[in-house]
């Protein structure tokens, strides 16, 4: 029996890429086979597995670039009934691609909003006239080359090849060192890893609530390799902080730090733990 993978879609997408990979871990290690299913959305993607429709989710969580991905992050906190798998680390290598005979023709230019933003200095040299209009997704800009000749969109060469479109620049992302991490999210119980991510809501305005339950990682040694907070949504000034700790959910030390923070805590919400992998390592061929 097959296992579902939800990703973002359309087909040719980085988060295909990813899901691809983690598909030929499970057959190479498991002898699993997979069934991918893409979703118009990242939103989509996490409710599908919550929805018990997909057996698992890969999502965007970090650019190396841009930060955090916003929208997987709000959504895990909805829905923390998900817990991360597996963690894969993705380089990124951005074309642009249009029908148009030369890059002078080009007046608009569509991708994901990440991937402009991880152009962004390109764009400014070689197109700084030209109207740039945000996607759900990199392969979803590709359907308005095909109405527009002066159109062009930004995605990945698999995506071009895939789609049989002419690339007018290549690897035209600001910094060569650019990689994504994806999250392999499911609903079954944490598998245990090298890193763990959680997030957890303090009081508000009470002097050092998101000192204290970092200073009780770090009396134990417990190194933080990650922070980030987004807004609770409710009242100004008020955040959630997602972080992410070298340790193993399951260690001694980080059970005892958890019962020693939980109690300060508004709501603590913990997604799992994990091993982070570099799909170059993989026998993935994009």
């Amino acid at each position: 029996m097959s296992v579902s993978i939800a990703y973002l879609g359309p087909p040719g997408t980085y988060t295909e890429a990813a899901a691809t990979a983690y598909a030929e871990r499970l057959q190479k290690q498991q002898a699993q086979q997979s069934l991918l299913c893409p979703y118009p959305s990242i939103a989509q993607t996490l409710q599908s597995v919550a929805n018990q429709q997909a057996d698992l989710a890969v999502v965007p969580v970090e650019n190396s670039i841009e930060g955090s991905v916003a929208m997987t992050l709000d959504r895990l906190w909805q829905l923390d009934q998900l817990q991360i798998q597996q963690a894969l680390v993705l380089p990124i290598r951005h074309c642009l691609m249009s029908r148009a005979s030369t890059i002078a023709e080009i007046k608009t230019v569509y991708s994901h909003p990440q991937a402009l933003a991880q152009c962004q200095r390109w764009l400014e040299q070689f197109l700084p006239s030209v109207q740039l209009v945000p996607t759900n997704s990199t392969t979803e800009a590709l359907q308005f080359l095909d109405k527009d000749h002066n159109a062009a969109a930004i995605a990945s060469e698999r995506a071009a090849k895939l789609y049989t479109l002419p690339v007018l620049a290549s690897n035209i992302n600001d910094y060569p060192d650019n990689f994504t991490r994806f999250w392999v999210l499911s609903l079954k119980p944490s598998p245990g890893g090298s890193h763990t991510s959680l997030a957890f809501s303090p009081p508000a305005n009470i002097p050092g609530s998101l000192s204290k339950p970092l200073q009780v990682f770090a009396r134990r040694g417990i190194n933080l390799s990650r922070i980030e907070s987004r807004p609770t949504k409710r009242l100004l000034g008020e955040y959630i902080f997602f972080i992410e700790l070298e340790s193993d959910l399951y260690a001694p030390l980080f059970k005892a730090a958890l019962e020693e923070i939980i109690p300060d805590q508004e709501i603590l919400k913990i997604f799992g733990s994990y091993t982070l992998i570099n799909v170059d390592n993989l026998t993935f061929n994009s």
